[in-house]
């Protein structure tokens, strides 16, 4: 059966976003790199620093928590919706990765959590979302419940003040994508730059079948 308007519209905005990513090889690694010289280095000690522990408004408005997607892998990505570069490139590729695992995609949930919490409400992030792939969740909260979100993941993000931005700032941020594991624990963590989609979705591909044969 061909691919609906929209399918096909997702499709060819991710072939824009990445046909430019060649163009955007030096600022995709995003805000955070825009302000390299002040971005703390966020330091792992192990795993359990690592956790999917929320309390959030998904973009269709109704709370959720991390329990609402336990019985899937979680694809996590923290950005905004006024990002210029790495938000739409990542989430691109996210959505690419998604189409190459097929029906295994239905065991992934693919969320999206804003830094920006009071620009992003759910009505924003519904329709942000909707540009990249259908199975995409946004979320967002309150400033405290999204700090919370970012401290469980030990997400960096800054406010920063940016004459050019709309409404004078921007947010720096991490451009780390999180693979959770359905109890809520990490897994490993991705960056879009590393590695091809196909490569992404193979490492999770091994990862559903060695839950599979458990």
């Amino acid at each position: 059966m061909p691919p609906s308007s929209p399918d096909r519209f997702h499709k060819r905005l991710r072939v824009l976003l990445w046909s430019g990513a060649a163009v955007l090889t030096v600022t995709t690694a995003g805000l955070l790199v825009l302000r390299d010289q002040a971005a703390p280095t966020v330091v792992y000690s192990g795993e359990a620093d690592i956790r999917s522990d929320f309390e959030l408004v998904d973009h269709t408005g109704h709370p959720v928590t991390e329990a609402d997607y336990a019985d899937r892998w979680q694809l996590v990505f923290f950005g905004f919706t006024n990002c210029p570069d790495v938000c739409p490139t990542t989430l691109a590729y996210m959505a690419t990765t998604l189409d190459l695992l097929g029906e295994d995609a239905d065991r992934v949930a693919p969320l999206f959590i804003t830094v920006d919490p009071e620009r992003d409400t759910p009505e924003v992030m519904a329709d942000y979302v909707a540009n990249f792939h259908p199975r995409l969740v946004g979320l967002t909260g309150s400033p405290t419940q999204a700090a919370a979100a970012a401290q469980s993941f030990k997400v960096y993000h800054e406010h920063m003040a940016d004459a050019q931005a709309p409404d004078g700032y921007t947010m720096a941020h991490a451009g780390h994508i999180y693979l959770m594991r359905p109890d809520g624990r990490f897994e490993a963590v991705f960056l879009e730059g590393d590695q091809p989609p196909e490569d992404l979705a193979e490492e999770i591909e091994m990862r559903l079948d060695q839950e599979g044969r458990s």
